[in-house]
């Protein structure tokens, strides 16, 4: 599964917690290793020590090298001797190399053990290489004197200070676009719907940038449905003013007059009118707000069209409606009641432009992995700027097609929105010959 900022965390994670160890490693031993010599002014200082003994040893003064070696005991708070070496091979030689290198003490150029409780011993070997100055290391020439606190900051500080800043990265890179959703959606809900995040994440592509898209394509959609929801209030209200007023005018018809039959039969009419503009409003509003799947229904595609035309050819005695139609078109996991209403608004819409006397052509066939059904009629058309507009709600045509027969503008746009909630899809286009064909196509297995 891609989780992009998953090992985008995990990598960072993993690569700066070794390269963590590895720095504090490298600190450690390295600020080991220069705090285990003696400083230079120190090495001086026994060097210095050396020579003067070697100089009263010299001098073959021995007291004076006993008094000078009892002060310096004092003065350093510690032991110090002047001793003579002299070795002698049991069995086999030795050899220069072990003459050149051998010493009874720490040469004042090695590395001083920061752990050992005890300072070492240290020689200033005389000219003769056979006696020596020894002199354990006095205490305020012992190097180290920080160490506990440098091992303190490099093992918490440091590591503390290290993980404190790759923790603000992470924060930083988490929370810069978890900002921008959340100015976005604050801006969403005070009105400003047409805010978007993506563009503000540059090519960043992980789950956070997914959670931006998704964001974007929300308040698209949702801005969608509240411009649509506010052109569906606007216009039912424009197209509820004239029954409204109409009624209203036979109310006080049937006040004033004695035979109030028509004035019952126009108010009747009108409540009829609005009624079916209610019902077919309010099942558009459902049908773009909730975008439902209608997928319960196994049926036969012939056997509906059969009775659609059947009831159209009685409707429409002056029209003639010819078909060609498969013995059967079996469909899955669909809609009949949407299907059937969605096809007769088109059929009743093709029929009411078609002049009497002449025929509306409707044509089944297998298409793809499913079904395409053409609804041809002999009007005028629609010019080719309005083939997609003739499906938006309460949408009507200046001129010589002015909607389909109810009069609202409603019949294509909910058979339209019918259809895709089956599983279908609709085109209008223009014939060659003249007139308008209705495109309709359906899939084997409905909505699913």
């Amino acid at each position: 599964m891609n989780r992009p900022l998953l090992w985008k965390l995990c990598t960072t994670i993993a690569f700066g917690t070794v390269a963590l160890f590895w720095l504090l490693g490298y600190l450690m031993d390295h600020t080991e290793h220069s705090m285990s010599f003696i400083a230079t002014e120190h090495r001086q200082t026994l060097l210095d020590y050396g020579a003067e003994a070697e100089r009263l040893y010299l001098a073959g003064d021995q007291q004076a090298l006993a008094t000078w070696l009892e002060q310096l005991q004092q003065r350093e708070n510690t032991w110090a001797a002047v001793v003579r070496s002299r070795l002698e091979p049991v069995a086999g030689t030795i050899g220069r190399r072990f003459w050149e290198g051998f010493g009874l003490g720490r040469s004042v150029e090695w590395k001083i053990h920061l752990y050992f409780a005890e300072n070492p011993i240290m020689e200033v070997p005389f000219a003769d290489r056979h006696v020596h100055f020894l002199i354990q290391l006095p205490q305020r020439m012992r190097p180290g004197g920080y160490q506990p606190h440098t091992r303190m900051l490099l093992q918490i500080a440091l590591p503390l200070l290290l993980l404190v800043l790759l923790s603000l990265v992470l924060y930083r890179h988490l929370m810069s676009p978890l900002r921008q959703l959340e100015r976005a959606t604050r801006r969403f809900s005070e009105g400003d719907h047409k805010v978007r995040v993506r563009a503000f994440l540059g090519s960043r592509n992980d789950e956070l940038a997914g959670l931006a898209d998704t964001f974007d394509h929300m308040a698209e959609r949702t801005e969608g449905l509240i411009q649509s929801q506010r052109h569906l209030i606007a216009d039912l209200s424009h197209e509820l003013r004239p029954p409204l007023t109409r009624i209203e005018m036979a109310v006080d018809w049937a006040e004033r007059a004695a035979d109030k039959t028509e004035a019952l039969a126009r108010i009747r009419r009108d409540g009829e009118l609005m009624r079916r503009l209610a019902e077919d409003t309010l099942t558009l509003a459902w049908l773009e707000n909730e975008r439902p799947r209608l997928n319960g229904d196994d049926l036969d595609l012939t056997d509906l069209l059969d009775s659609l035309l059947d009831d159209a050819r009685f409707e429409f005695p002056h029209h003639g409606i010819s078909a060609q139609l498969p013995a059967e078109a079996p469909l899955r996991h669909s809609s009949q009641r949407a299907l059937g209403q969605a096809i007769e608004n088109m059929l009743r819409n093709a029929l009411h432009h078609t002049p009497p006397g002449r025929q509306v052509a409707v044509l089944l066939q297998p298409h793809d992995e499913g079904y395409r059904l053409d609804i041809d009629d002999q009007g005028p058309g629609v010019p080719e700027s309005h083939l997609d507009t003739i499906f938006q709600p309460f949408f009507r045509l200046d001129g010589a097609r002015q909607g389909q027969a109810g009069g609202f503008g409603l019949g294509l746009a909910l058979a339209r929105r019918q259809l895709e909630a089956a599983g279908g899809r609709v085109k209008a286009g223009n014939r060659a010959e003249g007139g308008l064909r209705m495109s309709i196509w359906l899939p084997l297995n409905g909505a699913d």
